[in-house]
């Protein structure tokens, strides 16, 4: 087969040619993947090819080895480890080979594909040789392939986690870095690879920065690579300062300071690349801090040895007014593109993350700014002005903020209807979201909403819904926070008056022309659902008269013209927004018994809504109809059994939706509510779901995280059907035990330990199920054999004593249950168990009173169990 040639027509711009191209190529990899692998990298290296038959060799050659699937990775992996050890050093020969080859883009795509390879050998031990032959590279060789050589160490760093390199090595390769990019290095291509080098391999670093002289080094090119006159040396050597906040957080004390004055040079006069990159690293650093004195508290003495250097608080006075310089850099259009980021953008973010760091101290340093400024005739200063002030309102505590409120709430009324520029219309409703956010509802003693102002209040949002799209959508964002303020107000709220009002505002809003632009018609409904979701009794039957309103404009987004595929998308995202409103609609009407009554004359219209909204098949509608039926199922109770017949099916495909496992999740969850709302009505679909349900548990392709779920899932199964569950309790049991094996021996990130306990939870909630559901039954010895494993999972998770209080409750919730539907068979299990008396103890004195709660009944069950 001649390689080149169908490469070439791989790129063709003739379709057919293209495809034969494509399949011509996917047969060779199926029929002799060795030969494959080997044609392309010599096609790689080979200098005499053309260009983009190499660049797309080698990207073939890489998709051969990686792929996002997690399942698809690991069958990559394992088919390379059993290829052929020939094929493999041929391979990697001219791998290694294109490093020095005069071509950018080959050497490029050569990087890519040895830090590949390496992140598949070098933890299985193979290649030891790669990084002693990348090192004696990078001494003696024309500047390109120096360049390359670097990139690939970036890409190696990158590719495999730091234990799999020993600290001799990492040294070496840390000083290969650091002398590419020390200033002697003339070459600027050389000394780039090597400062983005330098980003990758910092997770490595660990012992070079706890050694004080090796970390000045480091330090000293950094700061030196940030005044290259190079701008793309500059900015990469500002990203490994923002990484070395993060990573090397405490070690910075003895450089701050010069670390202020070169971040205040690039923010003032660089590049607006480079400037991004210093104001991110002050962002940075602010998140650490804000981390640490959330995770101690606010009540430590000045003098305890908590890790904060208070690095902002000592900056402030500097600080301050850099970022707020940055607020007058704002671009023109700024407001209008969704994905704009520019300084003053950057500099507003920091200055919010300022405020929640040291709170109360940041209000004197920007209050004159925005009394200068806010009055100005040039737009841009009102708007900065604005934008600091709403900067601000989350951090400092209410006292300090509510009389700068006071003043200035009418103010920006004010300006939301009458300043003639739209930005600094859009900021000022941004700003008064912000403030309906952190400064009103119950959390806060003295109210700043009156009910002379509130009317004048609602008046200018309502209002500004009639502005331009990224104006009115700050605008919906407002009254959002407005009426979740008055969420706890109890049976009256001051919005009650206007409630007719506001719906019917943002109902208008929904079908404006333009509501495509800066999401205003998803804003719209997420705040008319919010607006439902907080209002009172006082105005139920306004909310029972939306109904049939949601439903028809549901009702027209069914009737069916044939549409683009665009048009299409358009509309299963407003189907997606009106099942959401439904779906609010429905647990608020359901939440109390007159109105669910009522509320009931439309739940066939409606589920027969739901059902054709299945019908169309797109992913997005079905997660947002799924979840709104089981919100309805959670309301009709066991009168949803007239509709499974026709959405079983439905049902069934959303739970076999592995590639959006999202869909799956939502579909799991929706089990549950059915079989909650069914109870034995569910029996005639169990074996259907139950199947399917742990076909998907032994699935790879499917996401971990819908496995916790399913787990749960069983214990509502169980316990809606009681000792029909007996059927499935052999494979749910051995499914059961062997994640419990599974997750008491993990340790990991912080992600990893979070999904355990996600996963440790679901399997309890299961068990706790299966238990319920067998109580007085004459079934329950059937239980008896799973109770030693059961306890010992029990014990294996208090051991591990990295439980969270979620975890802590439902497993005591277990031991009591376990109590409780065995009596004396569980009692002296209980008794000889490793830790159970321990653990019900240190639950019993737990602060959580859900926790103690759970555990004062597992105690009584315990002892009901023990004295039988």
């Amino acid at each position: 087969m001649e390689v080149t040639q169908v490469l070439l027509n791989a790129q063709s711009i003739d379709g057919a040619v293209r495809k034969n191209a494509e399949d011509s190529l996917k047969q060779f990899q199926e029929q002799n993947l060795p030969v494959f692998l080997v044609s392309l990298s010599g096609e790689l290296a080979n200098e005499e090819k053309p260009v983009e038959t190499r660049k797309l060799a080698g990207l073939v050659l890489k998709n051969a080895l990686d792929a996002k699937e997690q399942h698809r990775k690991f069958e990559l992996v394992q088919r390379w480890l059993s290829l052929d050890g020939n094929a493999k050093s041929q391979i990697k020969a001219c791998l290694l080979t294109t490093l020095t080859s005069p071509v950018s883009d080959a050497r490029s795509t050569a990087s890519q594909v040895i830090a590949k390879v390496a992140g598949i050998e070098l933890p299985h031990k193979q290649w030891p040789e790669l990084i002693g032959s990348l090192l004696s590279n990078v001494h003696q060789l024309p500047a390109q392939a120096k360049q390359a050589t670097l990139e690939t160490l970036g890409y190696l760093c990158e590719e495999v986690s730091p234990d799999v390199i020993d600290q001799d090595q990492v040294n070496k390769i840390l000083t290969a870095v650091v002398q590419g990019m020390s200033s002697s290095e003339g070459n600027t291509d050389v000394r780039l690879a090597a400062t983005r080098a330098l980003y990758n391999a910092l997770g490595f670093a660990q012992a070079n920065f706890s050694n004080d002289m090796e970390r000045d080094y480091i330090m000293r090119v950094v700061c030196e690579a940030t005044l290259s006159p190079e701008v793309r040396i500059r900015q990469a050597a500002f990203e490994c300062l923002v990484s070395i906040s993060s990573t090397y957080y405490e070690k910075l004390a003895p450089y701050i300071q010069d670390i202020f004055n070169i971040t205040a040079k690039a923010v003032r006069e660089d590049e607006e690349p480079v400037a991004l990159q210093a104001i991110e690293f002050w962002s940075s650093i602010c998140d650490e801090e804000i981390d640490i004195l959330e995770e101690y508290g606010g009540d430590f003495t000045g003098d305890s040895d908590i890790p904060c250097f208070y690095f902002i608080k000592q900056a402030l006075p500097a600080l301050v007014p850099m970022l707020l310089e940055t607020l007058l850099k704002q671009e023109e259009d700024q407001d209008q593109d969704e994905g704009a980021w520019n300084i003053a953008m950057a500099g507003g973010t920091c200055l919010g993350l300022v405020a929640r760091t040291v709170g109360d101290d940041i209000v004197p340093l920007v209050v004159p700014f925005i009394e200068e400024n806010i009055s100005k005739p040039d737009w841009r200063q009102r708007e900065a002005a604005t934008y600091a002030f709403g900067s601000i309102l989350e951090g400092p505590s209410p006292e300090k903020l509510i009389p700068l409120v006071n003043v200035a709430l009418t103010f920006m009324l004010s300006a939301l209807t009458k300043d003639p520029n739209s930005h600094v219309k859009d900021t000022t409703a941004w700003t008064l979201g912000r403030i309906f956010e952190f400064l009103h509802g119950s959390v806060v003693d003295s109210p700043i909403i009156s009910q002379a102002n509130c009317q004048q209040i609602i008046t200018v949002l309502l209002q500004s819904m009639k502005d331009t799209p990224n104006v009115a959508e700050k605008a919906c964002g407002a009254l959002y926070f407005l009426a979740q303020g008055y969420e706890e107000m109890g049976p009256s709220s001051p919005l009650t008056p206007f409630f007719q009002e506001i719906v019917q505002s943002l109902l208008t809003v929904t079908h404006r022309e333009d509501a495509g632009e800066s999401r205003l018609r998803t804003a719209a409904y997420e705040t008319l659902n919010e607006v439902v979701r907080c209002s009172t009794d006082e105005t139920a039957p306004l909310v029972l008269q939306l109904v049939p309103v949601i439903m028809m404009e549901l009702h027209n987004t069914l009737e069916g013209q044939k549409l683009s595929s665009d048009e299409r998308e358009k509309q299963s995202e407003l189907q997606g927004l009106l099942c959401g409103c439904l779906q609010v609609i429905i647990q608020k009407l359901g939440a109390s018994e007159p109105t669910k009554y009522v509320f009931m004359q439309y739940a066939d219209q409606i589920m027969g809504l739901f059902l054709r909204v299945f019908a169309c098949r797109s992913a997005t509608v079905h997660e947002e109809a799924m979840l709104a039926i089981g919100a309805l199922a959670y309301s009709t109770g066991a009168d949803f059994a007239k509709y499974m017949p026709e959405f079983y099916r439905y049902l069934e495909m959303g739970l076999q939706n592995f590639e959006e496992y999202q869909v799956c999740a939502v579909t799991v969850g929706v089990v549950g509510d059915i079989s909650r709302a069914l109870e034995e009505k569910i029996v005639p679909y169990c074996d259907g779901i139950m199947t399917q349900l742990l076909k998907n548990l032994s699935s790879n392709q499917l996401h971990r995280s819908v496995k916790p779920p399913i787990f749960s899932c069983f214990g509502d199964i169980a316990l809606a059907v009681g000792e029909y569950f007996e059927k499935y309790l052999m494979w749910a049991m051995s499914a059961l035990q062997s994640a419990a094996e599974l997750s008491t021996h993990i340790a990991g990130d912080d992600e990893l330990v979070e999904y355990t306990n996600s996963l440790r939870n679901g399997i309890l909630e299961a068990y706790s199920g299966i238990f319920q559901g067998f109580k007085n039954s004459p079934k329950t010895q059937l239980l008896i054999p799973y109770a030693p494993h059961i306890l010992q999972f029990l014990d294996g998770i208090y051991m591990e004593k990295d439980m969270d209080d979620v975890v802590m409750k439902t497993a005591i919730g277990v031991l009591g249950d376990l109590a409780d539907t065995l009596g004396s068979h569980a009692g002296s299990m209980i008794q000889q168990s490793v830790s159970s008396k321990d653990f019900l103890n240190e639950c019993l004195s737990s602060e959580d009173l859900m926790i103690k709660e759970s555990a004062e009944w597992a105690k009584l069950a315990i002892s009901r169990a023990i004295s039988v």
